[in-house]
């Protein structure tokens, strides 16, 4: 028994692309097919298998350190001309973040919506006058 196989238009629909773009990629090596007797292409599952892990989404990184990262609901953002306020509680803990009005802007931060707070800082110090 071979391998499985499919034929160009089924190959082409389960990647979610045209037949003229499966060409394309073999005439660019980014493919591979063998044809049948009567000359059809035909494309191995594992090809398709492979095109279709390489092209999965891939979640970012944005902390190497979870113990960095506080998960909450932002309660408060502050708009000023250039910088933005933006308070979450993640826990117990109130965390407020002094960022561009540009980002607050760009992101659509809003009261009630869930964020991630990712502090880099190694080192926090406060002193205040006895």
């Amino acid at each position: 028994m071979g391998e499985e196989t499919y034929r160009i238009g089924e190959a082409a629909a389960l990647l979610g692309v045209r037949v003229e773009t499966l060409r394309r990629w073999e005439r660019e090596g980014k493919i591979r097919t063998t044809r049948t007797a009567g000359g059809q292409r035909r494309v191995a599952a594992a090809e398709v298998a492979r095109l279709l892990a390489a092209g999965r989404e891939r979640p970012k990184i944005t902390s190497a350190s979870v113990r960095n990262r506080f998960a909450g609901t932002i309660t408060e953002v502050k708009r000023d001309k250039l910088a933005a306020t933006v308070e979450i509680l993640a826990g117990p803990h109130r965390i407020l973040a002094f960022v561009t009005r540009e980002a607050v802007d760009e992101m659509g931060l809003e009261p009630g919506m869930q964020a991630v707070a990712t502090v880099k800082a190694t080192n926090v110090m406060l002193e205040v006058d006895e």
